[in-house]
């Protein structure tokens, strides 16, 4: 009897020895999300601000406030559920004793969510429901890290006249820029290789997620075949992303990036962009000067905040930083396939695009230029942009003509999209470059 008045007493308390203690869904959602790395309520934050490099020229880019569209609407909870992959937990990489991979935020999960078996392949995240799980042919990666002459290459693209830039393209850098886009034969279709759901739109400075999910649905295995895909993922995990933080960048990694300038060197739009340099005296006609270039320019390390040989443009534009000085923020980052690759892991939490500032320009599937807000193991990047679906040679070749040939703002045209290439330099440097959508 004392047992079973013990036993009423614990279920009026709710003291249930066989309840299970671990948090709902929900409650383990709310405490993996970063609550401390939100923009402030009302305080409107650029692009240029976090991607400028420190001590830089103030830019006067207008501030005028985002036009408010309206968010998406979602299916009502008794519709049919929503084709969207559920977001996956922060995971972090982890580092092995080579030093192939460097590990983000010593405060996260270091558990590897990643499934490797003998042919090379690697589960990085799910597909939509029924679905299979994606997943990436590594196994080459490892050949990238020998000498160039040990290396196979892709045939030399076969492009022709199509390469010599004309008087039009020579006097008229938005042209130019445009000939570029025309010969990224390697840009990727929206709905064919790959999909992507924009979830809710938002202004910069509102704190609310609005991407029920992940803002990539799915993308074609055959993707991480193509040579100069493949060759670019492979450098993409040879940075610590912690601004300030020395790299040390090994004989390996070294031959890993000649390997891609090798490559991307054969293709059309590296072509033209010699052609083009060399027309206008800026470079020799030299090819083997010309890649020399392209290594120095890319990969060289300089200092950035406060400690030398801590960055360089690859790592800034496509790869991403934390500043740790004051509150921490996320700059650069503003590469489509890093962005895929660190949310198919779980370490990038898509919150929604911002509102454009032109009603009727709302962004869908099918668009290739999308400004957005995410979070990046947990910290936030308020405003970014990048073009979804272009070859790592089309951005290569776009960021260095704009480099060489135009200034801080270079307003130009890429297929349907008007655009204004932001351009920050660090003396002789690429300290910042990056797409952003005129109004």
């Amino acid at each position: 009897m004392e047992g079973l008045i013990k036993g009423l007493i614990d279920v009026a308390l709710g003291h249930d020895e066989n309840r299970n203690e671990d948090p709902g869904p929900r409650d383990r959602e709310e405490q993996s999300r970063s609550t401390w790395a939100q923009v402030v309520s009302g305080e409107e934050q650029d692009e240029n601000d976090s991607d400028r490099p420190h001590g830089s020229k103030q830019s006067h880019w207008n501030r005028q406030e985002q036009s408010h569209l309206g968010r998406a609407e979602w299916d009502n909870v008794d519709s049919e559920p929503s084709r969207r992959p559920h977001k996956a937990a922060h995971e972090g990489y982890v580092r092995n004793d080579d030093g192939g991979r460097h590990g983000y935020n010593q405060n996260y999960s270091r558990r590897k969510d990643e499934e490797e078996n003998k042919d090379g392949w690697e589960t990085v995240g799910k597909r939509p429901p029924r679905q299979q799980p994606h997943k990436i042919q590594m196994g080459q990666w490892n050949g990238y890290k020998r000498p160039s002459t040990e290396q196979k290459y892709s045939d030399e693209a076969e492009v022709g006249a199509k390469i010599e830039p004309s008087e039009e393209e020579l006097s008229d850098l938005s042209r130019a820029c445009s000939k570029i886009w025309e010969l990224d034969l390697n840009r990727l279709v929206p709905g064919k290789d790959y999909e992507i759901d924009c979830g809710g739109g938002k202004k910069v400075y509102q704190k609310e997620d609005l991407a029920e999910g992940s803002l990539f649905t799915w993308l074609s295995e055959d993707i991480f075949r193509r040579p100069t895909f493949s060759r670019f993922c492979s450098l993409l995990d040879n940075y610590n992303p912690n601004e300030g933080c020395k790299e040390v960048i090994t004989s390996e990694e070294k031959q890993e990036q000649a390997a891609f300038i090798e490559e991307i060197s054969r293709t059309a739009p590296i072509k033209y962009l010699h052609k083009y340099l060399s027309h206008k005296g800026i470079l020799s006609e030299s090819y083997q000067n010309f890649k020399r270039t392209l290594t120095t320019l890319w990969f060289d390390l300089y200092g950035r905040g406060g400690t030398s040989a801590s960055s360089s443009a690859f790592e800034h534009v496509f790869v991403g930083e934390i500043k740790q000085r004051g509150e921490e923020e996320v700059s650069g980052f503003h590469n489509w396939l890093q962005f895929y690759l660190e949310e198919a892991k779980g370490r990038v939490d898509y919150q929604g695009y911002i509102f454009p500032r032109r009603r009727g320009q709302t962004p869908d599937s099918e668009t290739q230029l999308l400004t957005i807000q995410f979070e990046w193991n947990g910290v936030l990047k308020a405003v970014s942009s990048t073009l979804v679906g272009v070859s790592p040679e089309f951005e290569i070749a776009l960021y260095t003509l704009c480099f060489f040939m135009g200034g801080e703002d270079n307003h130009i045209e890429l297929g349907p999209y008007q655009v204004n290439i932001k351009c920050y330099r660090f003396g002789d440097r690429i300290g910042s470059v990056f797409p952003m959508a005129e109004c």
